[in-house]
């Protein structure tokens, strides 16, 4: 019998899984098991809240290493912790940004598995009816460590982009966890423009897929047809 891939994702809240008290919240990476067949499978190590620098500190990277087998995935999507200079626990400059990237590319290709790089999910902010990003120089240093690695690279960034933009600024609602009050675990409601109801994480883990078939990645085999 063959051996399991493992898709592992490494990264912020975005991709977490929730606990029923977040509900209706959602990752993207809760969704992305459903696309594959048993032979693949999903290992999300995605936090609320963290960064490349605290992912690292406090060992969880080293704990995703020590799983880590020949052939297997390694999802690496950080941004929105790290741009949080004003807090030092979890901000990083560009430069350590990059850095820390770097090393998850080279420590995951010692064990002689796969690493890919995406770019942080938008954030939906408009600021009179005009759609801003939010991530600043960020972005940009994913793309370039993937370019200048050759590592394949999901561009989430400019996706969700497409996707928001495209909806535009009511109907992306929809997208994001926004919560009416009297909800069982939001009783004074919630509007939140950063992280994804089910739907929402439904469409972002479907632009990754894209990116899977886009870089032409061997896991496109595994791929359910739908």
């Amino acid at each position: 019998m063959q051996q399991q891939t493992t898709i592992y994702i490494i990264g912020d809240s975005t991709a977490a899984n929730k606990q029923e008290k977040a509900y209706p919240e959602t990752g993207w990476g809760m969704e992305l098991a459903s696309f594959f067949d048993q032979e693949v499978s999903v290992d999300n190590r995605a936090l609320n809240g963290r960064s490349t620098k605290s992912f690292i500190v406090e060992k969880r990277w080293a704990e995703v290493l020590a799983s880590l087998k020949k052939g297997d995935y390694v999802f690496i999507q950080f941004g929105h912790n790290d741009e949080k200079v004003d807090r030092p626990d979890v901000g990083t400059s560009l430069a350590d940004y990059q850095t820390n990237l770097i090393r998850y590319v080279k420590e995951t290709q010692a064990k002689l598995a796969h690493p890919v790089l995406l770019t942080p999910i938008m954030r939906r902010s408009y600021q009179n009816g005009i759609f801003r990003d939010t991530h600043g120089g960020y972005p940009e240093v994913v793309r370039k460590v993937a370019d200048s690695l050759h590592i394949p690279l999901i561009d989430m960034h400019r996706k969700t982009e497409q996707l928001i933009v495209g909806l535009g600024e009511l109907s992306s609602v929809k997208l994001f966890n926004h919560v009416d009050s009297g909800h069982v675990n939001y009783p004074k409601g919630k509007k939140d423009d950063t992280h994804l109801s089910p739907d929402g994480a439904k469409a972002v883990a479907k632009l990754v897929i894209e990116g899977i078939s886009e870089t032409k990645l061997p896991l496109v085999k595994h791929l359910i047809k739908r």
